[in-house]
């Protein structure tokens, strides 16, 4: 893949009596230039910065600012001036620039299906860049890994929601068969104390049987004994056998 950002240059001869407002402003982006060159990118954006305030409508200040910004990594900054250059400049072949441009940040951030998209509205700004055509087959097949990637990777979310899903049931389950076997034991366990109590109800100590035995007993002689008084004594008026 080709990084390589299109940076506009401006050669100025400057006239004896020129407006020191123009001075100032191209003196700023030249001295930008240099420093960039030079690899100092965050000295660069300063003077790119100053000139764009100075001339909100350079479209050398936005554009250089936007490569400036792109070299430091800070992707959407360099994306908004490369726009504000484009929709500044009136030169065909500036615009595609710009295009190509924002193509390279959207790629470095990974964003491909932006980045695809500038490549193409450049190319159609200009057929024969070979660049933008290599970069957009790039970004193309990246783009494609991404999408197949995201494919995969929400496959195995799904995957893995599915067995969650299913852990969660088979726990829940789980939980239900436990409370079902508890609450079993528990009747169990009550059935069992309810069965102890009648036969223990039904069941008599051995001291208590004997006392009963002896009231029988006792009761048994005092009824014979009622039997014989009323055998001995013989109702009036009635005959001898």
């Amino acid at each position: 893949m080709k990084h390589g950002a299109v940076v506009i240059g401006i050669m100025v001869t400057l006239a004896v009596g020129g407006m020191a407002w123009g001075q100032s402003v191209r003196s700023l982006v030249n001295g930008g230039n240099d420093l960039y060159e030079e690899k100092k990118f965050g000295d660069a954006e300063v003077n790119y910065r100053k000139a764009v305030e100075k001339e909100p409508a350079s479209v050398e200040g936005h554009f250089n600012l936007g490569n400036a910004l792109y070299k430091q990594g800070k992707t959407d900054e360099s994306v908004k001036e490369f726009e504000n250059a484009m929709l500044k400049a009136e030169e065909k072949n500036t615009r595609a620039d710009a295009h190509y441009n924002i193509g390279n940040s959207y790629l470095r951030a990974q964003q491909y299906k932006d980045a695809v998209k500038s490549y193409v509205e450049a190319l159609k700004l200009n057929p024969d860049d070979m660049e933008a055509k290599y970069n957009l087959s790039y970004a193309l097949e990246k783009l494609r890994q991404q999408q197949q990637q995201q494919k995969k990777d929400d496959q195995n979310q799904d995957k893995k929601n599915d067995k969650s899903k299913n852990d969660q049931q088979k726990n829940d389950q789980q939980q239900q068969d436990q409370e079902k076997q508890k609450q079993q034991q528990q009747d169990q366990q009550q059935q069992a104390q309810q069965q102890q109590k009648r036969q223990q109800g039904k069941q008599m100590s051995k001291a208590d049987a004997e006392r009963i035995l002896d009231v029988l007993k006792n009761n048994e002689k005092d009824v014979q004994k009622k039997l014989r008084v009323r055998q001995a004594v013989r109702p009036k008026g009635e005959k001898d056998w």
